[in-house]
């Protein structure tokens, strides 16, 4: 095992395992959603599993630290307006329209479930948090558009039309492609942990 350069926690993990362990890091703070408990207990879960004779309680908040003073750094040079700004102003008329948007969930099944609990949806809207860990890192977020029975839009239906047109107003190119919209957008979401 080889040792790495940085804070002690990180020392007395392998170069690969740190690196891992460093972007998850960088996933969960840059995403926005997490706060530093959920942050702290994902990275807990995952220096208990990948790196077990490390100190979880010495190791996690070195991490976040360090994913959060780098993210300040990188926020510095920002626009005063994000694509994640733009991407919550769609989200925020999609709701008022009647549809149910769901942010940063674990999985299509915890996004139907808020579906089915909704009074009279016109339909649903969901990104999963691997889908914002994927923007973060590849600058493209896939965007689930479900009818109030639970099926995906389908080209040429007015609510995907609709959906489509809205983002690219707001300045967010996006494409429907098998089954999901892929919206390009550079994650520079401000975060306050």
């Amino acid at each position: 095992m080889t040792g790495v350069a940085g804070p002690a926690g990180l020392r007395a993990v392998d170069d690969r395992t740190a690196r891992e362990l460093r972007g998850l890091a960088r996933v969960l703070v840059r995403s926005g959603y997490a706060d530093r408990a959920a942050a702290t207990a994902a990275l807990t879960e995952a220096v208990r599993e990948d790196a077990p004779s490390a100190d979880a309680g010495s190791l996690v908040p070195e991490l976040i630290d360090e994913a959060v003073a780098s993210l300040a750094e990188d926020a510095a040079t920002w626009p005063a307006e994000t694509d994640p700004d733009r991407l919550d102003a769609v989200l925020d008329e999609l709701e008022s329209l009647g549809l149910v948007v769901v942010r940063y969930t674990s999985d299509h099944h915890a996004a139907r479930r808020v579906l089915e609990s909704a009074v009279e949806p016109r339909g649903l809207v969901f990104f999963t948090d691997t889908d914002v860990w994927h923007a973060v890192d590849f600058g493209m977020l896939e965007l689930k558009v479900w009818h109030p029975d639970t099926a995906n839009v389908a080209p040429g239906e007015p609510l995907l039309e609709d959906l489509l047109a809205l983002l690219r107003e707001r300045g967010l190119p996006a494409v429907f492609d098998e089954g999901r919209i892929e919206v390009t957008v550079n994650w520079q979401r401000r975060v306050k942990l």
